[in-house]
């Protein structure tokens, strides 16, 4: 399976959406995007790719407590973005828990 992500720079966001923003200097710790990979690996490798292409690391990958494996990367407005991984295939039955939540 194939993963895609896609940062618009901010002025190409502002041209296409015909609007000027403001931005907050420094990490935004508002919110943060997660993505999911299917094995451990994956994260090691998405995170090292992200680095190497300018993200600021924030937490190199580790295995929590709890079973996952992790790293948190800042993309180059700031904006917090996790990597993370159970070592296993997402499926569509994973979705159970998240009913309600417009998945």
């Amino acid at each position: 399976m194939e993963h895609f992500f896609l940062l618009y720079g901010r002025n190409d966001f502002e041209k296409m959406t015909n609007r000027r923003y403001e931005y907050i200097k420094g990490l935004n710790g508002h919110s943060e995007i997660a993505l999911y990979v299917d094995t451990f690996e994956e994260v090691d490798e998405a995170y090292k790719k992200a680095v190497e292409n300018g993200a600021t690391s924030v937490l190199e990958p580790e295995l929590e407590p709890w079973g996952q494996r992790t790293c948190y990367i800042a993309d180059p407005e700031g904006n917090l973005i996790e990597i993370g991984s159970w070592n296993k295939p997402y499926e569509e039955k994973d979705l159970e828990g998240c009913k309600g939540y417009g998945f």
